[in-house]
């Protein structure tokens, strides 16, 4: 009976060092991903499960990812979030223990990356969100530090909220800015924040400061609060299932100041929901299809040929997050060391990307990279001007 106590705790430790370095010994190199698959942004969750099997399935189709002088085939494993902030932290959770993943990439809203974080930061697994651009996803909340294992492939709110506070002042010449926005939001009110901080900074006004929360549908009160502050310009960092029913509101209310808007809306659905209301309206985020580098254009005709539909900026953040997550591993030179992968992912300092150049600096998990303005024009998305950091 004792020698088989010993045994056991033996095969017990071992097991335990095993899941700490990754599963080692894996011939098949096992990555995660948390997606809004269902929820309330589920053209999100889509565009992000559609990248991540595109990017796995160029890898396998060429015989896998070459790490150490071998190559290694990819195995994917896919978690729906359901929009819920427990459910991505559980699902990040479920993937490092149960699937034993060598990284995740997702959630891809900060809402639900901040929470995945969070689980990934405590079991020391590098999780790489595509998509969230809120401060909180990695930097530590108790010591304001930055995470060791949290990466991102966007900027960050604060370059996206003073990118167009200063082209509203500098490109449409306009002074007087509202800002409507959901105050339970880590995205949306970090965005605006940094905007109001901006605009006025650089000798704007906000004379209008509007908030709702998520699942509010009646906007009426905050837009006619709007028009009696005579804006020339509104600006609205919220998502693509929101903005349309909030310009609608407004023009039916007889406000027709341009609409200004952030990242959250680079979904088609927005061209769909909105309609013409939307026509003209600017925003910012993270790569003009029509306005596309050589290594961006494979990435969209491979996208189309498979999908039949251009990629937006989730898809192309997605892929260019399992891009830095090759060159991590191939850095690295090995498939399940966790520790090993991060701190080849901390110090990458030349990716060509869909959505551009990137690079990262130890200390940090934000790569240094630039945005883009794009117009919505002729129910299209249209690249307007570029915005360096």
């Amino acid at each position: 009976m004792k020698k088989w106590s010993i045994l056991v705790g033996t095969l017990m430790v071992i097991s335990m060092l095993l899941a700490a370095c990754g599963g080692g010994g894996s011939q098949t190199i096992k990555v995660g991903v948390v997606a809004e698959l269902t929820g309330d942004i589920p053209a999100v969750g889509a565009s992000c499960k559609n990248a991540a099997e595109l990017a796995v399935k160029e890898i396998n189709d060429a015989g896998g990812l070459e790490v150490a002088g071998k190559k290694y085939q990819v195995e994917l494993f896919i978690e729906d979030n359901a929009g819920k902030a427990d459910q991505s932290a559980s699902a990040a959770q479920k993937l490092i223990t149960q699937q034993n993943v060598v990284a995740i990439v997702g959630p891809n809203a900060s809402r639900y990356a901040i929470p995945a974080s969070e689980i990934a930061e405590s079991s020391k697994v590098m999780l790489i969100s595509p998509w969230s651009t809120n401060t909180k996803t990695t930097l530590d909340a108790q010591t304001g530090a930055s995470k060791r294992y949290v990466f991102r492939a966007c900027f960050i709110d604060d370059f996206q909220g003073q990118v167009v506070a200063k082209f509203a002042l500098n490109n449409l010449k306009v002074t007087k800015a509202a800002v409507l926005y959901d105050v339970a939001s880590d995205y949306n009110k970090g965005i605006a924040e940094v905007f109001k901080a901006t605009f006025e900074a650089n000798g704007g006004t906000v004379v209008a400061f509007e908030t709702y929360t998520t699942g509010d549908k009646d906007f009426s009160a905050q837009l006619t609060k709007i028009k009696d502050a005579g804006p020339e310009v509104i600006f609205t960092p919220n998502y693509y299932s929101e903005v349309p029913l909030q310009v609608q509101q407004a023009h039916r209310l007889g406000i027709d100041v341009p609409f200004l808007g952030s990242d959250s809306w680079g979904s088609a659905e927005i061209l769909t929901l909105c309609g013409t209301e939307c026509e003209g309206y600017y925003f910012s985020t993270h790569y003009a299809p029509d306005a596309a580098t050589p290594v961006a254009t494979k990435f969209i005709e491979n996208y189309k040929t498979t999908y039949g539909a251009t990629p937006d900026d989730v898809a192309a953040l997605t892929y260019d997050s399992f891009g830095l997550l090759w060159m991590a591993l191939q850095n690295a030179g090995k498939i399940d060391d966790r520790e090993a992968v991060r701190n080849a992912m901390a110090v990458i300092t030349g990716y060509e990307g869909v959505t551009g150049n990137m690079q990262f600096q130890e200390g940090s998990g934000d790569p240094i990279k630039s945005a883009v303005i794009l117009q919505i024009k002729d129910g299209a998305f249209h690249w307007y001007a570029n915005a360096n950091p």
